[in-house]
């Protein structure tokens, strides 16, 4: 059975074939899910520097185990390994107070307190007050008077709270 295995995904095999290829690519897509499924929902939801960077590696290290180029089954433990490391990582910040948290996954950044624009924090982020209304605009507002605060998030989106009418 290891060595029918070995021979359909091609493995101790110098070259792959295109249906070897093929069969990888089927058996990485279905290990990739189940790997996922041991992480958690917010893995590729919330797009924070810290989510980024693992799907980045995570796609790179199982691309490697498709094209062959590293051992197949060393190749899903580390793509495994990595979503273990982001799930802990994540336990982590949430349950340590303080440092950790915001180091790993930042801290949003105030843009416009009270109908005033931030220009430090604009420059400090490389924002323009282009990006600031395009914000405001897709948030139905027109004059930065109108916001109560509008917040650089971790994600990088700009988030607006309106003041009470």
């Amino acid at each position: 059975m290891v060595d029918f295995l070995d021979t359909l995904l091609g493995i101790g095999s110098d070259s792959l074939t295109w249906w070897q290829m093929s069969i990888r690519a089927v058996v990485v897509f279905i290990a990739a899910l189940l790997i996922m499924r041991i992480g958690n929902k917010r893995i590729f939801g919330k797009h924070t520097a810290f989510d980024i960077v693992l799907g980045i590696i995570y796609g790179s290290v199982l691309s490697r185990a498709i094209t062959g180029n590293s051992p197949f089954w060393p190749t899903l433990a580390a793509a495994l390994t990595l979503v273990l490391l982001h799930r802990f990582l994540a336990f982590l910040a949430y349950n340590t107070s303080g440092f950790f948290g915001p180091l790993i996954k930042g801290n949003p950044v105030c843009l416009i307190k009270d109908g005033r624009i931030q220009e430090d924090e604009l420059k400090k982020h490389n924002l323009t007050e282009n990006d600031l209304q395009e914000a405001l605009r897709l948030e139905g507002v027109t004059d930065t008077k109108d916001v109560a605060y509008g917040c650089l998030e971790r994600s990088g989106n700009i988030s607006i709270v309106k003041k009470d009418s």
